[in-house]
């Protein structure tokens, strides 16, 4: 979730002030890694799931502040960039037991709740990577959402790049256009899974993390459409990068580092992350709070490191770190941000379980994986799922290029009902889950899959793409409803 920040201006001065105030966070935050100042006991998972508006008709509804107000749950729900987004916050809770299945009632019962009071205004919720009926009239400046932190951030990327936003990409189909906000970010709806690590293992569940992204993204890619056209499976990934790079055409050819960014290497501690974006990042949001870090240290208490987390968000890797304190102690988390909403809750759930038995299991193996493939590969491996899907070639130490499918039937679930395993996950909730994974790959069905074989049909059917987009959406929101996995969904 997001930080609000006030509407201002932002002067020369105030950046400098900023850079000052983020190094000596930086410094404070070796200090405490050093004096082993974290909580390292806990190992809680949380979710941030981003959704959809819709009318009637499956259309962009631009209705989150009335939704929001029918709802009036602050704790649960938030707004988002886009008039018709809104986010779902869970609550942090140990991973162990039969979590998965509570997660998923949970969430099941926030959704149907939330539903039940969007319908009083005239609204539905949609669980999608992007919402496929979107068009790029419904992402100008009218449909921001109010909140004054969304227009600052617009305001700074806009300034930083200091020329239109070029959007290209490649698929079945073309698109090229050019916008001049960040409102087009707004069409990405993801879910991102925190994880809870202890600060001397985190370099390798980071890097676990990283190696895992392009198989996370094949396998559910659910984003093949923007603006009517047919692109990737999982679009999301390029308009993310594209939209939110702050760099000029010139700046990318000096080789100047993108806003949104896998990274460059493997790393040996969190602290490598938190430098380097100091190091290669200038400020987006330069607001300082009042905190002395180095004093609240110095009295025992846990620093907020506010400049040093804000400057942080602004910084969009597909693994971030975040620092936080809860309950007056700090920790340390790996926010994982690849995947795609949706289809259902129960593919959600499914998405997270392998995510967190694969990584637990790759980072705590004798032989890590990072220490196997280069860095490149695996940054190769998120190109090529974000493109292909389910039908994704990609790289693995000691197979070569295998069909993603094969790598996770033959490899991948194995670990990952190990790593469930070692966390405590209760066998029956981690069989489910990952039977779900498996029978995607056996099925090769994902939402994205889905999605291109609905609207294919209905054109050959002779509906244009519009009503083909609009009609599959609908369908796509009835089968959501059933919490039936995707790889079992009839078509149209």
């Amino acid at each position: 979730m997001g930080r609000d920040v006030p509407a201002m201006a932002v002067s020369r001065q105030e950046r400098r002030a900023y850079r000052e105030k983020v190094q000596l966070c930086l410094e404070v935050f070796g200090r405490m890694l050093r004096e082993s100042a974290f909580d390292s006991q806990s190992c809680q998972v949380g979710f941030e799931i981003e959704v959809n508006l819709v009318d009637a008709f499956g259309m962009p509804a631009m209705t989150s502040t009335k939704v929001l107000a029918a709802i009036s749950d602050p704790a649960w729900w938030n707004n988002e960039l886009g008039r018709f987004n809104l986010e779902i916050n869970v609550p942090p809770r140990q991973l162990t037991g039969d979590v998965l299945s509570q997660l998923e009632t949970g969430i099941r019962s926030r959704l149907e709740h939330g539903n039940g009071r969007a319908a009083e205004v005239g609204s539905r919720m949609v669980l999608i990577g992007i919402l496929p009926t979107l068009r790029q009239s419904d992402v100008t400046d009218e449909a921001m959402s109010a909140n004054p932190r969304f227009r600052l951030l617009n305001d700074q990327l806009i300034a930083a790049r200091g020329e239109e936003i070029r959007i290209s990409i490649d698929g079945p189909e073309k698109l090229l256009t050019h916008v001049d906000s960040i409102m087009p970010e707004a069409a990405c709806t993801s879910v991102q899974c925190h994880l809870q690590v202890a600060p001397e293992v985190f370099g390798s569940y980071w890097n676990a993390a990283q190696a895992i992204a392009g198989i996370q993204v094949a396998l559910a890619a659910n984003s093949p459409f923007l603006f009517g056209r047919e692109l990737w499976r999982e679009t999301r990934i390029p308009l993310f990068e594209q939209v939110t790079d702050t760099r000029p055409e010139e700046l990318k050819q000096q080789g100047v580092r993108p806003r949104v960014w896998f990274g460059e290497r493997w790393i040996s501690s969190v602290f490598d992350l938190f430098e380097e974006n100091l190091r290669y990042f200038p400020a987006l949001l330069p607001l300082r709070e009042d905190e002395d870090p180095a004093a609240a240290l110095d009295s025992g208490e846990a620093p907020r490191l506010s400049e040093l987390t804000l400057h942080n968000g602004t910084v969009y890797r597909w693994n971030r770190p975040v620092y936080a304190v809860q309950a007056g102690r700090p920790h340390l988390r790996v926010e994982n941000r690849v995947l795609p909403a949706g289809p259902t809750v129960a593919d959600v759930l499914a998405n997270a379980a392998f995510y967190y038995g694969a990584v637990r299991a790759l980072a705590e193996a004798e032989r890590p994986v990072w220490t196997q493939m280069s860095f490149a590969a695996a940054a190769e491996n998120l190109v090529q799922a974000a493109r292909h899907g389910i039908d994704a070639r990609v790289y693995w130490p000691g197979l070569g290029k295998i069909p993603v499918t094969e790598l996770v039937l033959r490899r991948l679930l194995p670990q990952a009902a190990e790593g469930l395993r070692q966390w405590r996950v209760c066998a029956a909730d981690a069989d489910r889950m990952l039977g779900i994974i498996e029978k995607r790959c056996l099925n090769r069905r994902t939402g994205a899959t889905w999605q291109v074989e609905a609207v294919h049909g209905l054109q050959a059917a002779n509906t244009d793409r519009r009503d083909a987009l609009r009609r599959m959406t609908q369908g796509y929101i009835e089968r959501m409803a059933t919490n039936q996995p995707v790889h079992d969904w009839p078509g149209l």
